[in-house]
């Protein structure tokens, strides 16, 4: 049991340590301007393209669905206890602290983690990764640096429209519902007051964090695999699992970080 539970230990560590070191490299990069070649950027702008507008519909729709629900559940239960006018302050806390972030974190996972682990794990296969190399070009910066960061951004995106249209469900519900006796404006007003500076902190961290994260867990599960067929779809699991362990951890953190 003990040599079951230190080898868990050692590998968990391991894997932290490789992830560290490669956002590391990633950053360091990134913040040189030679990085970025017309090549580089072409392939953040086609990240950004497929993460981010792409699943801006999906965004949207579930954005009215929490803004529906959340609202619902909110106002029934503030009613009870007679505190309606406290609904402003309980959504910011709600969709822009914690709901907001984690929900497009966990849509970006799914839909473009997956496909980032598996292209590479495919490129990798298939030796692309090896001819990228011996023709001179860092798989580092031309294949992991761009998807990254237009993961990150791309999740920062995504978060401001979903926080948008959750909130302005959520205004127009409760006004609609009497959950306050004020206009739409005023009730607007109400929520954008209870936003601090601390709430745009988190959501920065959250989101950027968050994003950035998961490109580099899911590229590194992609480009970490083996010579065989079977391990795109093991590459495609690994990252995502990796990926939501990590974002569940790093939200806590940045929570404790922020709040406490």
């Amino acid at each position: 049991m003990l040599g079951f539970l230190g080898s868990h230990i050692v590998r968990l560590w391991l894997n932290c340590r490789d992830t560290a070191a490669i956002s590391t490299a990633v950053l360091t990069a990134g913040c040189k301007p030679s990085s970025w070649s017309r090549a580089v950027r072409d392939v953040l702008g086609k990240q950004i393209y497929f993460t981010g507008v792409d699943a801006l519909g999906l965004i949207i729709v579930i954005g009215l669905a929490t803004g529906l629900s959340v609202v619902a559940q909110v106002q029934a239960w503030l009613l009870q206890i007679g505190q309606s006018e406290l609904i402003g302050s309980v959504l910011v806390a709600l969709l822009i602290r914690e709901a907001g972030p984690l929900i497009v974190n966990f849509i970006v996972i799914g839909r473009s983690g997956t496909a980032m682990a598996t292209e590479l794990a495919a490129m990798n296969i298939r030796n692309e990764v090896r001819s990228l190399e011996a023709q001179g070009v860092d798989s580092l910066v031309y294949l992991v640096m761009p998807r990254a960061v237009g993961c990150a951004l791309s999740v920062f995106g995504l978060a401001i429209f979903f926080n948008a249209v959750s909130l302005t469900t959520g205004l127009f519900m409760a006004v609609s519902r009497g959950a306050v006796g004020t206009d739409i404006v005023s009730f607007g007003t109400s929520v954008l007051a209870n936003i601090s500076a601390t709430d745009i902190a988190n959501l920065l961290l959250k989101t950027l964090f968050g994003g950035f994260l998961t490109g580099i867990i899911c590229c590194r599960a992609g480009l970490s695999g083996g010579g065989k067929i079977t391990d795109i779809p093991r590459a495609g699991t690994s990252g995502v699992v990796s990926s939501l362990a990590a974002l569940i951890v790093l939200s806590a953190l940045i929570s404790i970080a922020t709040y406490a």
